[in-house]
């Protein structure tokens, strides 16, 4: 079926975007007999709803004209619940009415809305905006809606359980067609190793990855970063300007990857968006559906993937049965597997297939005339695979315990022999052979952690873990091993790539061990210690003194210590001593 659409301005848009056929909900639309009729429209998300009550729009503003008339009072006004998915209404319905010579005002809250009221004043055929943003210029006097013939509540099921009243709306029978389903299990501390494995096995343009919580999107944005991912975060406690600009760095590809919490789950529509991960699970259904809807929009593919922990596992079938969705459960993929997807994407690259200029193939000429061919293609893979993220290793729990063994087993075995070696110190460890001592000014009271502490070596250094010997972590700083045939460029590479980051130089000589200091508790008294307890001579008896303060007089066998003196009261009178003795 062809769009068939009575004004030729909106014909010539929908031409432009190659809007050859429309979808389902576009069709319901567009069918003769909702003309000039109220309508109730319920898809799926991404399936074109806003393309669709653009269509049903036009019949009343243009009808088969082409242009809109003079701009005034709005004749439109299109409510959405979030600011997010305003704003990405007020783009769809700019390049829809382009053509037709509309001017659209966005109304939302964290924008300024002095030049609202100017945008308002100045004329409008179409506002959009959200409801209190919307009442705020009505109550002002800022927006007349005198003039307005036709009125769309998009989300509407939301916005009426924002608080206004409940309201039904019938549930889809099945999942999203265009979103392929995964649930994949982890092991529980390794969720941010199988993000990134996602990542890197999927390969898409743009991904979102949804957390909980706000401190959760910071901790995993910081690590991606680490290991290499142009990322941004998106939560609550952002304002509208800096979502805004998260959101543009996605749009141009400065970011690939967004962790964002539930805020991003409306309204948000990013192009080449094919991957979503849950990387904590969704809190029901419905919030699960909206997730992935920002993923297989507009009739493109999409992957949704669950990551379930074993304890989660009954929660997240549940989750996926009410949200009537079968998914395709498995474990998270491997690092072999992304090196050989990384193989054969190399070979399938267009750069490969290019024809070359006059001036590569002199430069090429001059490269083969001193290396071999296996010495530049050698050259060439190892600059491609340099510039992607390193995988990471990780479990499948639903394989059983003893196939959890058996591959610890068989990576020991794959894993290089080294000979054992002194360090630069004299102490044994380190990457093999001698090794130089680094350090950088962040310790456990800045929740240093190996695990992205080891990325971070890595990428500021350009070296891999096989150079990297022992890391020691203090209270405010921590030290680490690298071959010392790698120590010069090492050094040279982390102060090139320092520009604000945590600075590291080299350490002198090895790091002395942790010293135990006495611990203390709540009430500040000192923790036990061996070194202050003496044992008489000829006394069974242990005296204590030292940090448990004056020693005790050794007891004779069968003795029992007398009662406390009765403490002096008012008076100077002494108080009767209501405990009992001590033995």
């Amino acid at each position: 079926m062809a769009f068939s659409t009575p004004s030729p301005s909106i014909a010539r848009a929908l031409a432009a975007r190659d809007y050859n056929e429309p979808t389902p909900v576009q069709a319901a639309v567009l069918a003769p007999e909702t003309a000039g009729r109220d309508l109730l429209v319920s898809a799926q998300t991404g399936s074109g709803k806003t393309v669709a009550y653009g269509l049903a729009i036009a019949e009343t503003l243009l009808g088969e004209a082409e242009f809109l008339g003079a701009a005034g009072a709005p004749q439109a006004l299109i409510v959405a619940p979030t600011r997010e998915l305003a704003l990405q209404v007020h783009r769809e319905l700019e390049w829809l009415y382009e053509n037709a010579r509309a001017r659209i005002v966005a109304c939302v809250g964290g924008m300024d809305p002095r030049r609202e009221r100017r945008l308002l004043s100045d004329g409008v055929h179409i506002v959009v905006g959200t409801p209190g943003r919307l009442r705020d210029h009505i109550e002002r006097g800022g927006l007349d809606l005198s003039a307005l013939q036709v009125a769309v509540l998009d989300e509407a099921d939301e916005m009426l359980d924002l608080g206004f009243r409940e309201i039904e709306v019938a549930n889809t029978q099945g999942g999203h067609a265009d979103i392929e389903y995964r649930a994949v299990r982890i092991v529980p501390k390794e969720m941010e190793h199988a993000v990134v494995n996602l990542l890197r096995y999927f390969e898409s343009p743009s991904a979102i990855v949804f957390c909980n919580t706000r401190e959760s999107v910071r901790h995993l944005l910081s690590t991606l970063q680490e290991r290499g991912f142009a990322g941004v975060g998106l939560s609550g406690e952002m304002g509208q300007n800096e979502r805004n600009q998260a959101l543009q760095a996605l749009r141009d590809g400065r970011a690939r990857v967004c962790v964002a919490t539930d805020v991003a789950a409306r309204g948000i529509d990013l192009p080449n968006l094919g991957l979503v991960i849950h990387a904590d699970l969704p809190h029901d259904s419905e919030s699960l559906q909206h997730r992935s809807g920002r993923t297989g929009r507009a009739g493109r593919k999409g992957v949704s993937v669950l990551l379930v922990p074993p304890s989660r596992r009954r929660r997240a079938e549940q989750l996926l049965h009410f949200a009537n969705v079968v998914p395709v459960w498995s474990g998270p993929p491997s690092a072999e597997d992304i090196r050989r997807l990384d193989q054969e994407r190399m070979l399938a690259d267009p750069l490969l297939n290019e024809e070359p200029s006059p001036e590569d193939l002199v430069l090429a000429q001059a490269i083969l005339a001193e290396r071999s061919p296996e010495q530049v293609a050698a050259a060439l893979a190892r600059l491609y695979r340099d510039r992607l993220p390193a995988p990471e290793d990780v479990l499948d729990p639903g394989e059983g315990r003893n196939a959890v063994r058996l591959r610890d087993a068989e990576r020991e075995e794959r894993r290089p022999e080294r000979a054992p070696r002194e360090s630069r110190a004299g102490g044994a460890g380190g990457p093999g052979g001698e090794s130089v001592w680094f350090r950088m000014p962040v310790g456990r009271r800045k929740n240093a952690d190996p695990k992205w502490l080891l990325p971070l070596i890595c990428r500021r250094g350009v070296v891999t873990k096989q150079d990297i010997g022992s890391i020691r972590i203090f209270d405010s700083e921590t030290v680490f091993e690298i071959a010392e045939d790698l120590a010069e460029s090492f050094l040279a590479n982390a102060r090139a790539s320092e520009g604000g980051d945590v600075p590291i130089e080299p350490l002198t000589g090895d790091p002395a061990p942790a010293v135990r200091r006495p611990s203390f508790s709540k009430s500040r008294k000192p923790a036990y210690d061996p070194a202050a307890i003496e044992r008489p001579a000829g006394s069974g008896r242990t005296d204590v003194k030292g940090a448990f303060g004056k020693a005790r007089p050794p007891k004779a066998a069968g003795a029992k210590y007398p009662p406390k003196a009765p403490a002096a009261g008012k008076g100077g009178k002494a108080k009767p001593n209501k405990g009992r003795l001590r033995d």
